[in-house]
């Protein structure tokens, strides 16, 4: 692995380390007050996305994308998890599953989305189905030509903005070494479709103003064309293409920890108690220490996950190493963070009691640290048999 960064890279970073900084820090405080990103404000950050050439950097050149490897696409991650994920997600990043479309999906859906005229939303967790895929309820019975849908899902991010879905439901069983096991479909379904409702979702402690919806499908009808790869591969194409979307939620937890942090060395160097600065005191010195080293080891776990895949490499542990390390990380650092700014870390003033709220979904969405260890535990073993 090479430690440097090229020069692209370190382009990129400052680019859109910049970006953030002017345009997307002075919105944050209104966005937290108003737990509400207005739909024009949204297009208007698109608008200058596109105008920097970084919208969908993601998505390979051929689809015309930005065509970012793994690396550089996961150091630009890192810099906006700097900034509120109520702002940050208009800065495109379609879901890479899309580069599955056939050849009118490509048109239909793909294309608007990588040209920002179309958001897309993943949907695979339902009420009674998170962590276990494969007990969804959510069914698409065969009539014809065509599937009828019925179900729910929920938790589903920025739903409240989308244009379309991507959704996982169950169309059947078949028979395993294992036993029966659910046929799951993946479905391109549009905003509008009679019997598909987009409803708002649970109010959060975290990320105000990037909102969850429920769906909820009463007899949709959609067509079979509508089936974003082959009728019963859902499964296989979700951890072909979304097994790496874990490797972007510890790059943000390492922007954000890296933004709580420097506020923390500029308050510990300017706060004086008992006629000196606070950053003097052990107590403080030290958790900055720690904080430094839990943040460079997160990140070089993330930044190594990614460069295996550019290296073509099996990368399931590594990246859920660097979810799970990077989001407990994040938990840490942010709670060091308040202890160091005492009671004003608390306030509202300040953005730290916000990335505290802010850290405790990490830990959750995009598989829970209890499914980071069990992937990392299957890996160290099963070549043993065990």
């Amino acid at each position: 692995m090479e430690f440097g960064l090229s020069q692209e890279q370190r382009m990129v970073v400052d680019t859109v380390r910049s970006f953030v900084e002017r345009e997307l820090y002075p919105l944050e405080n209104e966005v937290e007050r108003t737990a509400l990103v207005p739909r024009e404000l949204g297009r208007e950050i698109q608008d200058k996305v596109r105008a920097l050439g970084f919208y969908a950097p993601n998505i390979p050149r051929e689809f015309d994308g930005g065509g970012l490897d793994h690396l550089t696409f996961t150091l630009l991650e890192r810099e906006l998890g700097r900034t509120s994920m109520a702002l940050s997600v208009f800065w495109g990043r379609p879901s890479n599953i899309l580069c599955a479309c056939n050849e009118d999906q490509h048109a239909r859906y793909l294309s608007p989305s990588v040209r920002g005229e179309k958001i897309d939303a993943l949907a695979m967790s339902e009420p009674d189905a998170g962590s276990d895929v494969r007990g969804m309820k959510a069914f698409a019975r065969r009539e014809g030509d065509d599937y009828v849908i019925t179900g729910a899902k929920h938790f589903i991010s920025h739903a409240d903005i989308a244009d379309f879905v991507i959704v996982f439901v169950a169309t059947g069983e078949e028979e395993t070494p294992a036993g029966p096991k659910k046929r799951i479909t993946c479905f391109l379904i549009d905003r509008d479709t009679p019997g598909f409702e987009i409803r708002p979702g649970y109010r959060a402690v975290s990320h105000r103003g990037y909102h969850n919806g429920i769906l909820a499908f009463d007899e949709c009808r959609v067509s079979a064309n509508q089936i974003l790869g082959e009728e019963g591969n859902g499964f296989d194409m979700a951890n072909t293409w979304l097994y790496a979307t874990r490797l972007t939620v510890a790059a943000m937890c390492v922007g954000r920890a890296r933004r709580c942090f420097d506020l923390c060395v500029d308050w510990a160097a300017r706060r004086r108690q008992f006629g000196q600065p606070i950053g003097r005191f052990q107590g403080v010195s030290f958790k900055l220490a720690d904080m430094a080293t839990e943040i460079d080891a997160a990140d070089w776990l993330t930044l190594a996950a990614a460069w295996r895949l550019d290296q073509g490499l099996d990368a399931n542990r590594q990246i859920a190493q660097a979810k799970l390390y990077a989001s407990e990380m994040l938990a840490r650092v942010t709670d060091a963070a308040v202890q160091i700014f005492g009671g004003m870390g608390l306030m509202d003033d300040l953005p730290i009691e916000r990335f505290w709220r802010d850290a405790r979904v990490e830990r959750i969405w995009d598989g829970t640290s209890e499914i980071q260890r069990h992937i990392i535990a299957r890996d160290l073993l099963r070549p043993l048999g065990a």
